[in-house]
């Protein structure tokens, strides 16, 4: 773990991908004073009142239950259901030399975990994917990916909450509301959730 000022009122704290939902609970335990704490893939920003200096003993406070954390995730579970219909679906089973049954079971019976969101509010990139379907990302993006498209690329699941641009293989799509600005909270899916994808039988 590395704590690096970011700017006079954060800090980023940089670490291993494995270590990042451990670190993000324990600065929410630890830190309340805090006003926002994000994380990536490989970093945890910690953000405070603007004029307030980070504690200097910051560090010692994450590695003091940092371990204990990463056994604490939210335990809030989630199925969204998929009608597996995806535009890229019959070339992601070429790509993965799998059939689309095998596919769609890949997909569906993987238990997933929110490791981290960001590129757009409500974006939430999952963890635990079948290694099968790990892919690149597409080698030319789309401009225009619909809302409650269901994708994947490298090692992550996604689903895009609203229209927008993006570079991920599409292979179905959802009903469920992701991202929605008169719910508290409006994102449904949070760092540590765990989700699994249902697949739509009756369509």
């Amino acid at each position: 773990m590395e704590v690096l000022p970011y700017g006079s009122s954060a800090v980023l704290v940089q670490c291993q991908a494995t270590e990042t939902l451990g670190l993000y609970n324990a600065a929410r335990a630890q830190l309340p004073q805090a006003i926002d704490i994000s994380l990536g893939e490989q970093a945890v920003l910690i953000t405070f009142d603007r004029g307030q200096r980070p504690p200097d003993d910051i560090r010692e406070r994450l590695e003091a239950t940092a371990l204990i954390a990463h056994t604490h995730h939210s335990q809030r579970r989630l199925n969204i259901p998929v009608t597996y219909d995806g535009e890229d679906l019959e070339e992601v089973a070429t790509l993965t030399r799998l059939t689309i049954s095998e596919l769609i079971e890949a997909h569906s019976s993987s238990d997933l975990t929110v490791a981290f969101t960001g590129f757009a509010p409500g974006f939430a990139y999952l963890t635990g994917l079948d290694s099968r379907l790990h892919l690149p990302r597409r080698s030319q993006p789309r401009p225009k990916v619909p809302a409650g498209s269901v994708a994947i690329a490298a090692t992550y699941s996604a689903v895009y909450p609203r229209e927008s641009p993006g570079g991920w293989w599409l292979i179905g799509r959802t009903d469920k509301t992701l991202f929605d600005l008169d719910s508290t909270p409006p994102t449904l899916l949070a760092p540590g959730a765990k989700i699994r994808f249902e697949p739509v039988t009756d369509r």
